[in-house]
């Protein structure tokens, strides 16, 4: 359900004044005239409804009505946290955009080793990628208010990491995408790396904590270097495949994201084959 985001609330008589972009989104773009009512999600995470009640050439005016509308769903399932290697060209916006339409938590892009781009102090992209969560958002009508960080390098993203483990405790999860997740399992093992056993999505998602986020790492085009992937590993993240199939960057995030998604949500449903885990 398409909602728009109130950057401030109504004041104290229900009334909210928007311009500039708010404006040209809700009068030129949606349309909106007098006696329209839509869907607002306040800054507190409230939802509201909200009906124009003047429209001019430079803003437009709404007031809060009684009738707060059908009720926003909570979260079902633990928050992802998608760590992204950066890709070439646009498509990181693109991978931003995605992810925030699949209830995607956290967004926290980094270089890696066959990332082309570089790590820059570029203010301009940062602000585009949130300007791309807040529209994201309106479409799609998601309750997960997504944070995209600033790039980290690999190290900065395994510090990253280290944080959420000693925020949530035991119980956070890391999935790495990687094409040879069964070669890097045998390496791991090699290593004497116990959790790094080559296992399905569903063996890897069934004793989840619903309570813990999951991180799913993706890499660039290329993937994740040998020496990255052991890094992973060490750090905690099991090793998943997609298949045969050699997907894109950005199609690999949508397809991992929605098989977490769906395995999670529908986890009472089914019962994993013992054999599965081995």
């Amino acid at each position: 359900m398409k909602q728009f985001i109130l950057q401030s609330s109504p004041d104290e008589s229900g009334i909210v004044r928007l311009s500039g972009a708010d404006y040209h989104y809700l009068a030129r773009v949606r349309r909106f005239t007098i006696g329209t009512v839509f869907n607002a999600l306040l800054p507190n995470g409230e939802t509201a409804r909200i009906r124009v009640r003047a429209v001019n050439g430079d803003w437009l005016e709404g007031e809060r009505v009684a009738d707060a509308g059908p009720a926003l769903m909570p979260e079902a399932i633990p928050l992802i946290s998608l760590f992204q290697a950066l890709p070439k060209g646009a498509k990181m916006d693109l991978i931003v955009r995605q992810a925030v339409e699949c209830g995607v938590a956290e967004i926290v892009p980094f270089t890696s080793a066959y990332s082309v781009p570089k790590i820059a102090d570029d203010k301009d992209r940062i602000a585009r990628w949130e300007r791309i969560v807040r529209e994201a958002r309106q479409q799609s009508g998601s309750s997960v208010a997504t944070v995209v960080h600033a790039p980290l390098s690999f190290d900065g993203l395994l510090q990253h990491w280290t944080v959420m483990q000693e925020q949530h405790g035991d119980g956070v999860k890391g999935v790495m995408l990687h094409p040879f997740a069964a070669q890097a399992a045998r390496v791991a093992q090699a290593a004497r790396v116990a959790h790094a056993m080559p296992v399905s999505f569903h063996a890897c998602l069934e004793q989840s904590d619903t309570s813990k986020p999951i991180a799913l790492a993706v890499g660039p085009e290329g993937g994740f270097s040998p020496s990255e992937a052991a890094r992973f590993t060490e750090a905690g993240f099991t090793a998943l495949t997609l298949g045969n199939t050699i997907l894109r960057t950005e199609t690999a995030v949508v397809y991992a994201v929605a098989a977490i998604r769906i395995i999670l949500l529908e986890r009472t449903s089914w019962i994993l084959n013992s054999s599965a885990k081995q």
